[in-house]
């Protein structure tokens, strides 16, 4: 899977190159591959970006602004969400990827599958005393019928 970041090398915008350099960064930081688009320079770049961004994601002029982020064809979202993202520490499920071992997703993953796993554990033990309950209740029963 390759993280792609639509860029646009040659903007004007102070705004927008902090952003991409932000992306970016991040992206090397935490050692995940992806690949640079540029939208400046190359117009199937930019064709491809604007067709693929989700038509609630496009600001109101319809015009997405780089740097927008997608896994293969799958969108992830712009930087806007990318900041929520790497605000939740969530980077990783941002970008439909596995966190790695170790990290602070991963060991937050495995908590939330062991409480899962703990409470089907529960229910299961619960509907096991249910079940004996009911065989004893049966047998009860058996035996005072059986009495008078």
């Amino acid at each position: 899977m390759v993280i792609k970041v639509f860029l646009a090398t040659s903007s004007g915008s102070t705004a927008i190159k902090k952003k991409q350099q932000d992306v970016v960064g991040f992206l090397e930081a935490l050692k995940v591959e992806y690949a640079e688009l540029d939208i400046a320079c190359n117009e199937q770049n930019r064709m491809w970006m604007r067709q693929n961004v989700p038509e609630e994601k496009k600001p109101s002029n319809g015009i997405p602004l780089p740097p927008q982020i997608f896994n293969e064809e799958s969108y992830c979202g712009d930087y806007d969400t990318f900041f929520d993202a790497k605000e939740d520490n969530t980077v990783y499920a941002f970008l439909g990827l596995p966190p790695p071992p170790g990290s602070k997703e991963a060991q937050e993953e495995e908590d939330e599958e062991q409480e899962e796993e703990e409470l089907q554990q529960l229910e299961q033990d619960q509907d096991e005393q249910g079940s004996e309950e009911e065989e004893e209740d049966a047998e009860l029963q058996e035996e005072e019928e059986e009495a008078e």
